[in-house]
């Protein structure tokens, strides 16, 4: 496993505005917890940060802390316990670290991949389905892997995976449930399309003409008329 050396310094004020003026310098914060001690509170340059991390090694990085103003005037073997990023831009704003000791085992998430390409899906036009990308580890922090592989060349629509196939390093001890399936092949999914009736034929509304004013009153006058001539009619009658 990589190491990597990082400097840092004490962090004495713990305010949000100390904090905000030295994010401005391209300074972080961070903590940095050892069991059964006091945590220590420190800055990092965010670049030194982000350099650490592009090892091969990523997030499982064994890091060789020296810390200006620290008392054991000593470096500190750490493993990043967490970091946080900024929601928008995706920086780093802040480092947990914990501090271990090289010859004690400890517990870490590796990163589980595939090798090859199923038979199922090259042949019979399956699909693979990753249901678990992270493994839970215990072992030397030297000895952590960077990456647990599984050989899927074999596998045909149906066919799964489970923990208990990874074949892992020599001091890696796996911590998961080993009946849990980490890999499938599956049938490929069937949409069926239906069929839509053609539109029905739109009916448009009778549109009824208003009539003007003008025209309503010649029509009763009309009418009046014409009953009025009915009657004298009758009277000769």
């Amino acid at each position: 496993m990589e190491q990597v050396k990082l400097a840092g310094k004490v962090r004495k004020e713990t305010g949000k505005a100390e904090i905000g003026r030295q994010r401005l310098k391209g300074i972080i914060p961070a903590i940095v917890y050892r069991k059964g001690e006091k945590s220590m509170p420190l800055f990092l340059d965010i670049k030194a940060m982000d350099k650490a991390l592009h090892t091969s090694a990523g997030e499982n990085v064994i890091i060789n802390l020296k810390i200006d103003g620290d008392e054991k005037k000593k470096d500190r073997t750490c493993i990043i316990k967490e970091i946080q990023h900024n929601p928008l831009s995706g920086g780093i704003i802040h480092v947990d670290f914990n501090e271990i000791s090289l010859t004690e085992t400890i517990k870490v998430d590796v990163p589980l991949a595939t090798k090859g390409e199923p038979v199922g899906v090259k042949q019979d036009g399956g699909v693979l389905e990753h249901l678990l990308w992270e493994i839970q580890v215990e072992c030397l922090p030297t000895e952590i892997p960077q990456k647990l592989e599984v050989d899927v060349a074999n596998l045909k629509i149906g066919d799964a995976l489970f923990i208990k196939d990874i074949i892992t390093p020599k001091g890696v001890k796996i911590l998961n449930d080993p009946e849990v399936r980490i890999i499938a092949v599956e049938k490929p999914v069937e949409i069926k399309v239906e069929e839509v009736a053609p539109e029905a034929a739109i009916t448009e509304p009778e549109v009824t003409k208003q009539k003007k004013p003008e025209e309503i009153a010649a029509e009763e006058a009309e009418a009046k008329g014409e009953k009025g001539k009915e009657k004298e009619k009758e009277k000769k009658e």
